[in-house]
């Protein structure tokens, strides 16, 4: 019986990745491959930018725009970010039960914070930043509190999670010792999990860098406000100067971001005023600095978004959300739920098509990106070529994941027709240097020893790789790739907004046609296709274990 249990798991993962492979193909079968999907002049366009690529304008009046947009990215997701903390926070420890003191109102406080938490993570903060440009008009404000929102909806899930799993052992023996509730949660959850948390903060910080830059869409500044302007004027060399700005933005915080991970995992350091409060030194002139700029250099005060004009224009703007005063709102209309639901399965193929596109690429380049491969240790073959290789890709990893997948977008339609395709492209574009990343560092953490035996009875790399590597580490790459079909899911609306097809692009003409109550039934179609993924992440999740 025990050495059935190994087959049937070993059964079950591949009935699986059978069944994902096949659901892939359904989702090509969407789209009419032939040359209609290419722009009349889509190739040479092609080769337009990626010569712009090779040869980026470095103007000095170019790299000064640069310089200044890409302060004001930073700055916006600075502050987004530092009010995504304290929101996480409050909700978090809520939503985690530890202030309770009985079951029933522990179970309670759960589920109604962890439903607040849910409702704002699901919906993408480029939707967030237009509901309130819409209902308040520009402001710096609107970028901040859209990062803020979904940032801190996401944080405070972890949060919540990450003080649900904290050991009884220690919170038991306080409680003993009659310690109150909030000293039991200062003194015994917090320490216990605050390395983790600042560590998945840092790497969320990373992600505000790029949600950031795409806040110029509804009309905010920063590096995707200069690239949106260059890709109108198709002068493809200033788009790649502005891309390359923020991609050095996004090395720069992954970095630092990677620095503070290692101080904090680092327990043979010597305690003491070292790097580590250097770093929180640093947060904290970065998080002043961006507030000055905000309240100064931009003006903007936050008591104006609560003047009698914007509470009005927020009032009609919501009240057209609910169909107030409408004899036939589209929420309520058959004919629209039918164009909606066929929206929203263009959507769900289009988010199954990125997330294969990005496995097929990270699984051709899993290996030699893979530091344990490139050095020999792994397969005891060392050539001349695996650095160069190792580097290259690590690049390329680098790269794609610092675009963000809009930018990706605005690039691609100029070569394809609109439709699901562009937009999948692209989200696969971003998303393949992450599943890429993710996967190379479970290569690199995993046991070398059955590995070494293969590689020393004669295995070769690709033997190597589907005999030894592959039964072992697919559990987590598939974990990946759920994980990111499901980040995926939440972002095709807004690839869609620059014409590549499915709700987004709907959206888009509701909202420049002030049609509110179609907006409404598109948020909640969204809202159903991120609980199917939710869903069929978690139980998908649960056949691999």
């Amino acid at each position: 019986m025990i050495k059935l249990i190994p087959s049937l798991r070993l059964h079950k993962r591949f009935i699986l990745t059978l069944l994902l492979l096949a659901i892939f193909v359904w989702s090509l079968t969407s789209i009419h491959w032939n040359s209609e999907l290419f722009h009349a002049g889509g190739i040479p366009t092609m080769l337009q930018i990626f010569e712009g690529l090779i040869k980026p304008d470095l103007a000095p009046s170019i790299l000064l725009v640069g310089l200044e947009s890409t302060w004001i990215t930073l700055a916006y997701a600075v502050a987004g970010m530092s009010l995504a903390i304290v929101y996480a926070f409050i909700v978090g420890v809520l939503a985690s039960g530890t202030l309770t003191t009985s079951k029933f109102s522990r179970f309670i406080s759960k589920v109604f914070f962890r439903g607040i938490l849910g409702f704002t993570r699901s919906i993408h903060e480029l939707i967030w930043a237009w509901l309130f440009v819409a209902a308040v008009g520009l402001s710096p404000y609107a970028a901040i509190l859209a990062l803020a929102i979904p940032y801190g909806g996401i944080l405070g899930r972890i949060f919540a999670d990450m003080l649900n799993d904290v050991p009884e052992q220690p919170i038991i023996a306080l409680k003993a010792a009659g310690s109150s509730r909030l000293q039991t949660l200062f003194y015994g959850y917090l320490p216990l999990v605050w390395a983790d948390f600042i560590s998945y903060t840092m790497y969320r910080f990373e992600c505000a860098i790029r949600s950031s830059a795409i806040m110029s869409f509804v009309g905010l500044g920063g590096l995707g406000f200069q690239i949106q302007l260059a890709l109108a004027d198709l002068k493809y060399d200033a788009v790649w100067t502005f891309v390359f700005f923020l991609i050095a933005l996004v090395i720069f915080v992954d970095g630092w971001s990677h620095w503070v991970r290692k101080e904090l995992t680092d327990h043979k350091r010597k305690k003491g005023f070292g790097s580590g409060w250097m770093s929180v030194l640093f947060a904290t002139l970065l998080i002043m600095c961006s507030w000055t700029y905000i309240t100064i250099g931009e003006n903007a005060r936050l008591f104006e978004l609560l003047s009698e004009k914007n509470i009005e224009y927020a009032k009609t703007f919501f009240g057209g959300l609910l169909g107030i005063n409408l004899e036939n709102p589209a929420f309520l209309d058959a004919e629209s739920w039918e164009n909606a639901l066929k929206l929203t399965l263009e959507t769900l193929e289009m988010s199954i098509m990125a997330i294969g596109f990005s496995t097929i690429v990270a699984f051709v380049t899993v290996l030699p990106a893979a530091r344990n491969i490139a050095n020999g240790n792994l397969t005891f073959k060392k050539r001349w070529y695996n650095w160069p290789l190792f580097a290259f890709i690590r690049l390329l990893f680098i790269f794609s994941r610092s675009v963000p997948e809009l930018v990706w977008a605005m690039m691609i339609i100029f070569i394809f027709k609109p439709g699901i395709l562009p937009g999948a492209l692209a989200l696969a574009l971003h998303n393949f240097g992450i599943l890429g990343k993710l996967w190379a560092e479970v290569v690199e953490d995993m046991d070398p020893r059955p590995i070494r035996n293969l590689a020393a009875a004669g295995a070769s790399k690709i033997e190597i790789f589907f005999y030894g590597i592959l039964p072992i580490a697919l559990p987590r790459f598939l974990t990946y790739i759920l994980y990111r079909w499901e980040v995926i899911m939440r972002t095709t609306i807004v690839v869609g907004f620059v014409g590549a097809g499915g709700l987004g692009m709907d959206f888009k003409l509701a909202m420049s046609y002030f049609n509110y109550t179609q907006i409404t039934l598109l948020l909640f179609c969204y809202m159903i296709l991120v609980v199917i993924a939710d869903f069929a992440s978690e139980t998908t999740r649960k056949a691999v274990k």
